[in-house]
This record gives C-alpha cells, structure tokens and sequence, in this order.
C-alpha cells in the first residue's frame, strides 16, 4: 500500500513520526513536504497529497496542520477527494464505513502521537461499506460534476 503524506509547519514533527511509523509498518510513503518546520501555506500540500490519490500512485491521503481544519477544506476543494478530519479512532472508522474518505486529516497540535497513529489504524484498515452509503457518495460526486 502507498500512503501520500503531507503537512503544513504547525504538524511538520507529527508528518515526521506519522512516516517513519507507516514505513515501520511495511507501507510505502510518498512525502509531499514540507521537509523542514519552516513557515509555509498548507493548500499547497494539500493539494500534492490530493493529486498522489486522485492519480492512483497513492490509495489514501493523510494530511495535517495545526487543528487539520485548513487542510480538510483545502483538499475538499479537488474533485473526487472526501477527506475527513478525525481526532478519534472511531470518527476514521466512520468516514472509511460511511463515506469512503480516501484522505485523512489530522490535527498536529490537538492530538498527540499515539492517538494519531491508533487514528491512522483505524482509517487504513477500514472498509467502505457501500450500500446505502453508495447512493450518497454518488450523490457528492453528482454536486461535483454540476457546480
């Protein structure tokens, strides 16, 4: 599995721990920057990460910045991306069940390592359980194509 990862300054230590934990694991990660805790503008990274999963050279996104607010509408403004912010195991759960989320965004300097990477678990390893969830996805990508 590749993962495309990617932060802003405020979560650069965690995009750090997040990688060398995935690559632990035996999972290819693509790090889209930054590369140092320099002050930079998060949409740019977002959009690097969004492009990796929407291209297919990545199955799933993981973004972060200060809260992971920033970044969850960045990469909810590229077509076909469904990132969720979750600071909980159980909210990752629920995006990968019900919504399919292909990014996860994660809060830098709202949630510590460890849960970050019990959340990231959770995510990863969480199927989509379509049916009804089905309909409402294509629902989205419909409110995509006509805007």
């Amino acid at each position: 599995m590749k993962i495309a990862i990617g932060s802003d300054h405020a979560a650069y230590k965690m995009k750090e721990h997040l990688k060398d934990y995935l690559e632990s694991k035996g999972i290819e990660v693509i790090d889209e920057g930054p590369y140092t805790e320099d002050r930079v503008d998060y949409p740019v990274y977002a959009k690097k990460v969004c492009e990796r999963v929407i291209k297919g050279e990545a199955k799933y996104g993981i973004l972060m910045c200060g809260t992971g607010l920033g970044m969850s509408i960045a990469a909810n403004k590229v077509k076909g991306i469904r990132a969720t912010l979750a600071y909980y195991p159980k909210m990752a759960e629920l995006a990968r069940q019900h919504n399919n989320a292909n990014v996860l965004v994660l809060g830098g300097r709202t949630m510590g390592f460890e849960l970050a990477e019990w959340t990231v678990d959770t995510f990863l390893n969480t199927e989509f359980e379509g049916g009804r969830h089905e309909r409402r996805i294509n629902i989205i990508s419909e409110m995509e194509e006509n805007l």
